[in-house]
């Protein structure tokens, strides 16, 4: 039987923060913005993705940092770092200083998997040691550990004027319960599950091998019911849903034009799975607030979580998050069942 959607308790969006390679301040400006902007309407949570050499994000540790110190409620999130590019104890340290310095309100998304083009960039960045470095799971076990006080040595002591500790420095106490990994399978949301982890969903899963399965929101839905009936808290345990979600209530005749044109380039890869991976996408959602709300009721995953960080869009202009935000937080939320967040 389908189940009854919920009242949406968080609402959160995600940008990947893209910028012009000849004035790179710029976009970053940009995203810090959108993300004030974003506590100012109220929202739950801000999110950035990671890009390597691309022209996003590349470090959203260092961005998220910057972002703590110009707002004071909304939390920050990572979706996600790709534990391949990291080393898991020194990303430790990171996470657990900016979760520090935001006063407790980082939310890390991580994956696994070799590094995107790995064959084009292994010597770079990992010379002389590409072909034994450990992708899988494990990485993000090691990276737990650290972040959650388990010993990364066994030495500790006073040598001489210094003082040295057998655990991760600074320790944040809280951030090991706010780790979250980024899946769009099965085993993902099993081994999430079964570490404890949060969930982060997308609007991109791994589709199965008959044509029948191509049924995203219901691969989406057993991916979050595999990962609670894993996790310890069950039926508790947090999962929130980024599919691209547009709304127009408030946008200009070129702004809509301009959303759709979006929307229908990209609609053709969501008939089938996409390369070897067999990646199935999910539609962006573009209308009215009225009309995404009958659409997100009727999807099945949707039904089944009651926090959200939508995507924003990858290539439009800071005038045009603006109006998307606004009529997220203003319009669609509300009619969601959301209540804006009080001002800290």
């Amino acid at each position: 039987m389908p189940s009854t959607p919920r009242p949406l308790r968080r609402l959160g969006f995600l940008t990947i923060g893209l910028f012009d390679g000849a004035d790179p301040g710029r976009g970053h400006e940009s995203t810090l913005e959108i993300i004030e902007l974003g506590e100012r309407l109220g929202f739950d949570s801000a999110w950035v993705r990671h890009r390597h050499l691309q022209y996003g994000i590349s470090s959203p540790v260092a961005v998220l940092a910057a972002a703590s110190q110009r707002t004071s409620r909304i939390e920050l999130g990572t979706a996600v770092i790709p534990l391949g590019w990291e080393n898991p104890l020194r990303l430790a340290e990171d996470l657990a200083t900016v979760d520090l310095l935001s006063g407790g309100r980082l939310n890390p998304g991580v994956s696994v998997g070799p590094p995107m083009h790995y064959e084009q960039v292994r010597e770079a960045l990992y010379p002389g040691t590409a072909d034994v470095e450990d992708f899988s799971y494990e990485r993000v076990r090691r990276l737990l550990d650290f972040v959650r006080g388990k010993p990364a040595t066994d030495f500790s002591g006073v040598e001489g004027f210094e003082v040295f500790s057998d655990v991760v420095q600074p320790h944040s106490a809280g951030l090991g319960r706010r780790l979250w990994y980024g899946g769009g399978s099965l085993g993902s949301a099993r081994w999430a599950g079964e570490h404890g982890m949060n969930f982060l969903t997308s609007s991109v899963v791994r589709a199965g091998e008959e044509a029948d399965a191509y049924d995203f929101a219901g691969i989406q839905l057993s991916h979050i019911r595999e990962f609670r009936a894993r996790h310890p808290d069950g039926e508790a345990a947090r999962v929130s849903q980024g599919l691209v979600v547009i709304p127009t209530d408030s946008a200009t005749p070129g702004q809509r034009a301009k959303y759709e044109a979006y929307a229908a380039k990209r609609l053709p890869r969501t008939s089938a799975p996409q390369g070897p991976g067999r990646l199935l996408f999910a539609p962006d959602i573009v209308g009215t607030s009225a009309e995404i709300v009958e659409q997100l009721h009727a999807h099945a995953a949707f039904r089944e979580v009651d926090e959200v960080a939508f995507a924003l869009p990858f290539t439009f202009e800071h005038e045009d998050y603006v109006q998307i935000l606004t009529d997220m937080a203003t319009r669609l939320g509300p009619a969601l069942g959301w209540r804006p967040a009080a001002a800290a």
